[in-house]
């Protein structure tokens, strides 16, 4: 099993929306796993935790899903974690930052993926910090066509104006442990009900007596969204 952690921080001001137009591309750190872009059905990008690189998540995480025709693209942060804080923190200005920058990598890597894969659907998926910043990448108004939200909640605290954006029928899978040390299950719920007031078609588990991992439960329900999602083999339209 493959385990994370979160972060600590300090302060709050309000998260900003994802830019229409992202600044000129930095060359990608990420690495690519799976099936070929022409031998692909959909591109997955997933991103790792705090700690974390992707080269574990393709030891830990990847080999336990059934995911033929997926073609994965890993992105990596560039420090040890995508931003300090502890997810569940109220929001300051360095956090907010860091969140952005982390962002725009994320972008960065779901353009190069439809450019490469062109008319593919294009799925974003995480694990902790990863699974928060997926969360925060959709709810800024980012583009994909389905999501994976492996043990994941809204970067910073109930106090802070966090944004909601229209997800459009989008199908999401989110779960979490119940005793989870990083990510309270309050936090989960809360995420959840942002989600499905979103429109997603949602589907969750909250798993008895997890801990920070990812489990063959998981594994299976996210084999079964890549394999829902290649089964179209186009991009996914969305109601809006």
């Amino acid at each position: 099993m493959v385990r994370g952690s979160q972060g600590r921080a300090e302060g709050r001001p309000r998260a900003r929306q994802l830019p229409g137009r992202l600044r000129s591309e930095p060359v990608s750190q990420a690495i690519h796993h799976g099936a070929s872009a022409d031998q692909a059905r959909t591109v997955c990008v997933f991103v790792h935790g705090r700690g974390q690189t992707p080269e574990q998540m393709v030891e830990t995480v990847l080999p336990r899903l059934d995911a033929a025709g997926v073609s994965f693209r890993l992105p990596r942060s560039p420090g040890e974690a995508w931003y300090d804080a502890r997810a569940i923190d109220p929001l300051n200005g360095q956090t907010s930052a860091q969140v952005s920058k982390a962002l725009d990598i994320i972008a960065d890597e779901m353009e190069r993926a439809r450019r490469d894969c062109p008319g593919m659907p294009v799925v974003l998926a995480g694990f902790s910090q990863g699974a928060c910043l997926t969360v925060e990448y959709l709810m800024r108004g980012g583009r994909a066509d389905a999501a994976a939200i492996l043990t994941g909640c809204r970067v910073g605290g109930e106090e802070d104006d966090l944004p909601r954006a229209a997800l459009g029928g989008m199908p999401v899978y989110a779960s979490c442990g119940d005793d989870d040390p990083w990510i309270p299950l309050p936090a989960f719920q809360r995420v959840l009900a942002d989600i499905a007031a979103s429109g997603a078609r949602l589907r969750a588990d909250i798993i008895p007596g997890r801990g920070h991992e990812v489990d063959a439960e998981e594994c299976e329900a996210f084999s079964r969204l890549l394999a829902a999602v290649a089964a179209s083999g186009r991009a996914l339209e969305r109601t809006q």
